[in-house]
């Protein structure tokens, strides 16, 4: 029997190029996302004010355009590739007859600092310190069946939100009685949009420490979010759906499983594209009803389940998107078009932390002061240029040092120590090889 060998980092030549241009993809979603709704400080502003910056023609093609394919459906992708990669890692672990719980515990703990720091010193809108805490939990499955963990995807998107919701609304009422209960949700709702007012305002401050510390304090004060356990639950069900695509190896193996990559491409767009019109649907009959945005009273029956309805949209048009993704990805012209998204996916954790960079300076007050200024139109094509420049400068980079330089970071740390950086040179790799 051969002996275990000893963990260490991905090498280039055991990389699957099509994960790599995917998530490179989820990653420019992701951008757009967090842009329009946080960077921008659209979700901070008054409704009135926010409407206004939308109200022309163009700018509501582009909102409904983005809420259409955008919204939630690249950060879902993003989390599938999460579980999908741990999937790829502990094959890869077992297949060198080691345990990959302990070197995935570090690369966790590793993530969570980066994510903490993210989170307090640079933008309060971070998901690698959820990933991390969910991470743990995603351990506890990596021994459990197929059945097991789709049954838990289905507990997790479905029965789990659902029955919090039902909780959240009718709980208070139960315990305290409905005028009560209106009371406590009005005094919650003012007292939120006191703190996005205050965060804005700080946002909007020409001092750089007025600013970060604004974010700390908006970051802290959040964290004990009512909305947290039901967020918590489906970013955990996305991550065990992407386990168990990993484990069948359906983007690694395309070809072998093409027929039912196709079905997924037909059922997750199509039946994607009808939960997001259904729920645009109802986010428009949402703005007239007590309880929508700006409301004071709690939102009425039918109301309950819309957030469980669209995570499942969400999650049926991420599947779609890399379904389609692969098959594309298959042809030769196409390959040559998606594969330059490749090297910024190899060093997405660098981008999306210089993402955060990069938008607190155009949109904060120290910077260009655009914060609470640029309609969606402008949002998004600031991201185009952004996400462009950062894949030419993925490439350059790429050509010179194996990792992206916070990759270097977390792999250092991980396996406790310095990760070899530079690549060989083309004589010397050809020698070794």
């Amino acid at each position: 029997m051969p002996e275990p060998s000893a963990a260490g980092p991905v090498e280039l030549s055991e990389r699957v190029h099509l994960l790599d241009a995917l998530r490179g993809f989820a990653l420019l979603g992701v951008f757009v996302s967090n842009s329009l709704s946080w960077f921008s400080g659209r979700s901070l502003l008054p409704q009135e004010q926010a409407q206004a910056l939308a109200a022309p023609m163009l700018e509501t093609v582009v909102r409904q355009l983005y809420a259409f394919f955008v919204d939630q459906k690249f950060i879902t992708l993003f989390a599938l590739l999460f579980g999908l990669g741990f999937a790829l890692q502990m094959t890869r672990a077992e297949g060198r007859g080691t345990s990959i719980v302990p070197v995935y515990r570090r690369r966790l703990l590793v993530l969570l600092g980066i994510g903490l720091v993210h989170m307090f010193a640079i933008w309060v809108g971070d998901i690698l310190s959820t990933y991390a805490l969910v991470g743990f939990v995603l351990l506890l499955f990596r021994q459990r069946s197929d059945r097991t963990v789709l049954t838990w995807v289905a507990v997790l998107f479905v029965v789990l939100p659902l029955t919090l919701s039902i909780a959240q609304r009718y709980g208070p009422e139960l315990l305290h009685g409905k005028e009560a209960a209106e009371a406590a949700t009005k005094a919650t709702r003012e007292e939120e949009a006191a703190h996005r007012t205050a965060f804005f305002t700080g946002l909007s401050s020409e001092s750089v420490l007025t600013s970060q510390k604004a974010n700390a304090l908006y970051a802290w004060q959040n964290l004990p979010n009512p909305g947290r356990p039901i967020w918590l639950s489906i970013i955990l069900g996305r991550f065990l759906l992407g386990l168990w695509i990993g484990r069948k190896k359906l983007l690694e193996d395309v070809e072998r499983h093409r027929k039912l990559l196709v079905r997924v491409m037909a059922w997750g767009l199509g039946v994607g594209s009808a939960f997001a019109t259904l729920s645009l649907v109802l986010y428009l009959k949402k703005q007239g009803v007590p309880g929508g945005p700006g409301g004071q009273a709690n939102p009425p029956v039918w109301m309950v389940g819309m957030r469980t309805l669209r995570e499942v949209g969400y999650l049926f048009m991420g599947c779609g998107y890399a379904a389609a993704f692969a098959l594309l990805f298959q042809k030769e012209r196409w390959r040559k078009v998606l594969g330059v998204l490749t090297p910024a996916g190899r060093m997405a954790l660098t981008l999306y932390l210089m993402q955060s960079v990069i938008s607190i300076a155009l949109y904060d007050g120290w910077g260009l002061g655009l914060v609470g200024h640029t309609p969606p139109s402008r949002t998004v094509l600031m991201c185009l240029g952004v996400f462009s420049a950062q894949v030419a400068f993925s490439h350059w980079w790429l050509t010179r040092f194996r990792f992206g330089p916070v990759e270097w970071l977390w792999r250092s740390l991980t396996y406790g120590r310095a990760q070899p950086m530079r690549l060989a040179p083309a004589g010397e790799a050809r020698a070794a090889h």
